[in-house]
């Protein structure tokens, strides 16, 4: 018998359209957050005269701006497909994730040399009480947002996002730096401040690590295999497939592009085919929560063998 069904992949716009509403929804109360912060900071910085402070506030703007090129790459992807960019403008997602990974990367450097600068040139600071307050207040408005950029990018499937939330964590690290200059102020340890400058240097370094991996991996295809696993398992148990010789997976932006091959009996008709091809890219739909497009070929039994 004969089931009403649909290739049509339009059916999956409106939850690409709802993640990308979700990541840009993520963005802006990240930019608002971490304005707020970096706000009270500056309020600080104007009274106390501290240099770190003054860094860390200046990290904190920094990071907020990497919401531009994020937003910028979601609007991007809204885009339809063109003759030229067939795949639509997805890609524009994991090229961001490229200037955010830069600019983790500048965070670093700057870090690193303002530490070795302040081992070279002492400097005094004052207010010690105020800034500690302003180095907590960094670190928990820098938490929140890579908590909350993290988790909705994991969601949505979105590695930029998810870079620029660990970006975010690490100017949280920066004004932990900031808090633990001025206990060492108070504490009367001169040197305290740039030593932990340089300490926080080399975590921002791992994490940039981690954030590059991600984003290479985007850049190059690469796909989870347990992704791959659940797809194949999920195609075999399709009723008429007799086995699944190919199976290619691809992220654009944050969303999954799938192509299979398939086998099924020699005997069948063309609809019955046709039938089947169209269960397997509904299993695949229902398996991978952030499938976008699926390509079904089907392959009579016996002919796979045959080609190779």
């Amino acid at each position: 018998m004969n089931r009403p069904h649909s290739h049509d992949t339009a059916t999956r716009v409106d939850p690409a359209m709802e993640a990308s509403a979700e990541g840009m929804r993520a963005l802006w109360i990240s930019l608002a957050v971490l304005g707020v912060t970096a706000a009270l900071q500056a309020v600080v910085v104007g009274f106390s005269g501290s240099v770190a402070l003054l860094g860390d506030t200046l990290h904190n703007v920094a990071d907020a701006l990497t919401a531009v090129p994020l937003g910028i790459a979601f609007l991007l992807g809204r885009r339809a497909a063109t003759r030229a960019y067939t795949y639509g403008f997805g890609r524009a997602e994991d090229l961001a994730g490229v200037v955010i990974v830069m600019v983790i990367a500048a965070s670093a450097v700057a870090a690193g040399w303002t530490a070795v600068d302040r081992l070279l040139d002492p400097r005094p600071m004052e207010h010690a009480g105020w800034v500690l307050a302003a180095g907590v207040i960094g670190f928990a408005g820098n938490e929140v947002v890579a908590r909350y950029r993290i988790t909705v990018g994991r969601r949505i499937g979105s590695a930029a996002l998810v870079a620029d939330g660990l970006h975010a964590r690490t100017d949280g690290f920066a004004s932990l730096a900031v808090v633990a200059a001025a206990a060492g102020s108070w504490l009367g340890l001169a040197w305290a401040d740039p030593v932990v400058g340089l300490a926080i240097a080399v975590a921002i370094t791992f994490v940039l690590a981690d954030a590059a991996r991600q984003i290479y991996h985007r850049l190059m295809d690469r796909v989870d295999p347990a992704l791959v696993d659940r797809a194949e398992h999920a195609l075999r148990h399709v009723p008429g497939v007799h086995d699944v010789p190919g199976l290619r997976l691809r992220w654009i932006g944050h969303k999954l592009h799938a192509e299979a091959t398939v086998v099924v009996p020699a005997d069948l008709t063309l609809v019955a085919a046709h039938d089947i091809a169209a269960d397997a890219e509904h299993e695949l739909a229902h398996h991978l929560p952030h499938l976008a497009t699926a390509t079904i070929h089907v392959d009579p039994a016996g002919a796979h063998e045959r080609a190779h």
